[in-house]
């Protein structure tokens, strides 16, 4: 599955637009991604809080957008909107980073595709292992905290709407600022 994955990521390579490979449980597929300014916005305000809050919690770690995050074994590979991980390892060799560095995963509900955060992604990231993962839906305004994995589920879930303080893991996401699609003001319409 690999090989056929980093086949055709050198092919997304040649092609105009943003295009990621993931590997899942009907194998690879490549996917145009056009996110929107409010996803990638998202994305900014989450990965920014938890890396004011990770030199405390977690020395060394960083909150990024991608990487790709690979677990051989069971032969999936993602590629989250944001991703716990060692800084370290934005350094290292290959495409792609080993599950079992990963902390937390977060994931921006798109309007095209939400199906995919709720359904595949919520058993694939417990059954590699990913102790924390934020669903955040700018479609509803509602945010999903799950935690606890146990083979492929998560046995918690914490539901949240925007403007909530949202505990994730041993970090703290504030809301207030986080806008829905198509939607004006201060994200709470």
């Amino acid at each position: 599955m690999r090989a056929i994955a980093e086949e055709l990521m050198a092919y997304a390579e040649c092609l105009e637009g943003a295009w990621k490979v993931e590997i899942g449980p009907s194998g690879p597929f490549l996917a145009m991604t056009v996110p929107s300014k409010r996803h990638q916005g998202t994305v900014r305000r989450i990965r920014d809080q938890l890396n004011m809050q990770l030199p405390t919690t977690h020395p060394g770690y960083i909150c990024a957008n991608g990487p790709e995050i690979e677990h051989p074994s069971i032969g999936r590979m993602r590629r989250p909107d944001a991703v716990v991980i060692p800084e370290h390892v934005l350094d290292e060799e290959g495409l792609a980073v080993d599950a079992a560095e990963v902390l937390a995963v977060v994931e921006i509900a798109s309007p095209s595709n939400p199906d995919n955060d709720y359904g595949e992604k919520l058993t694939e990231y417990p059954a590699i292992g990913i102790a924390h993962y934020m669903i955040v839906d700018p479609r509803t305004g509602t945010v999903e905290v799950h935690s606890d994995p146990c083979k492929d589920r998560y046995t918690r879930k914490g539901p949240y709407i925007f403007g909530d303080s949202v505990p994730f893991g041993p970090w703290t996401v504030e809301t207030s600022a986080f806008r829905r699609y198509g939607k004006a003001g201060n994200g709470t319409s």
